[in-house]
């Protein structure tokens, strides 16, 4: 999946918005909590997401996925080699990151239908 469609699948999650970190990291949030991130345009294209503990200790065991640097603890992967999941799958995982971030939010910050 390229950089544009994953962009375009995170924002249209509801309440999703689009905030640069870090000088030029697209960081997705949800009531301002990150859900993901991409690395920004120059060097090499990073996806980085939020996952539950089961599926964290199950992708990082998967070539081309790895603990995210720094957020590791939180439980978040980094995609490096993105012929490790097909488009279905990281939307999947991008969805799955939303929810597990929006369900945390007070009810004032969270989506409608959340």
């Amino acid at each position: 999946m390229d950089l544009h469609k994953i962009e375009t699948f995170a924002l249209s999650l509801p309440g999703a918005q689009l905030s640069i970190k870090w000088g030029d990291h697209r960081a997705f949030v949800v009531g301002e909590k990150m859900f993901a991130i991409l690395s920004g345009p120059e060097g090499p294209k990073i996806l980085s997401f939020k996952c539950s503990d089961l599926a964290f200790e199950l992708l990082i065991e998967r070539e081309g996925l790895v603990p995210a640097p720094y957020m590791a603890r939180a439980k978040w992967v980094r995609l490096e080699d993105p012929a490790a999941m097909d488009d279905e799958e990281i939307e999947a995982r991008l969805t799955e990151a939303h929810r597990l971030i929006a369900a945390k939010l007070p009810k004032r910050l969270r989506p409608a239908g959340f």
